[in-house]
């Protein structure tokens, strides 16, 4: 009992719950935003401009094949500190740097997005956008009318794989100070003795982020699955 009182006592010196609540908000703007840039640049790729084909297919090979620590350390240091780019934080330099961390998720896992996002529509019968063209919808109408609703249907368990992901990349944020849950295990680690706590307590934190996510997501994508 002793030493339970004593586990308790050491875990509050810190916010834990305020740094997963920083984690759970990076993981929500960040997958919204990476959806809806996603989503675009997926349209791109399926598109039939040739211009803005090649910019999708080359933003998608290039942003995959590079470490998300040097995206979200340019977007800091790059963006910030030498382009001055603040995206409206003004002097607030924890207020700054959560926002560029979100850009830097966003313009990674939105890669990821447009890929899973490309497979649902290669399940979508041919057959379905050609008669939709035949009654004279033009391609945006074909894409947002009858192909994506199918393919979203169609990916929601590799989105799902893609959220998890997104959820533990949010560690990277500790790279440039966004005060989540790595950086306040960083900074427990380094004031403690309790390696073993520490890093149990924060496997468990994520656990609990990402296990009902992939279970909810699961059952919802077997639901919402297109019978064919």
């Amino acid at each position: 009992m002793e030493a339970r009182e004593n586990v308790f006592d050491f875990l509050e010196g810190y916010d834990l719950l305020g740094a997963f609540w920083v984690t759970v908000q990076l993981t929500l703007l960040s997958a919204v935003g990476s959806l809806v840039w996603g989503t675009v640049l997926t349209a791109m790729r399926v598109g039939p401009v040739p211009l803005l084909r090649g910019f999708a297919t080359g933003y998608v090979n290039v942003v995959r094949n590079i470490p998300l620590t040097v995206i979200i350390l340019f977007a800091s240091l790059g963006l910030s500190q030498t382009l001055g780019v603040t995206l409206g934080g003004g002097d607030n330099f924890d207020t700054i740097n959560f926002r560029l961390a979100v850009l830097g998720l966003v313009a990674y896992t939105s890669a990821f997005v447009c890929e899973a996002l490309r497979a649902g529509i290669n399940t979508v019968p041919v057959g379905q956008a050609e008669a939709a063209r035949a009654l004279g919808l033009s391609f945006t109408q074909v894409l947002s009318l009858v192909v994506l609703p199918q393919a979203f249907r169609a990916v929601v368990g590799p989105m799902a794989n893609v959220l998890i992901a997104l959820t533990k990349n949010t560690t990277v944020a500790a790279a440039i100070g966004v005060a989540e849950a790595a950086t306040l295990m960083k900074e427990m680690v380094e004031n403690e003795a309790q390696l073993i706590l520490i890093s149990a307590v924060f496997a468990f934190g994520f656990v609990c982020l990402t296990l009902p996510t992939g279970m909810v997501l699961g059952w919802v994508g077997k639901k919402v699955a297109v019978k064919r």
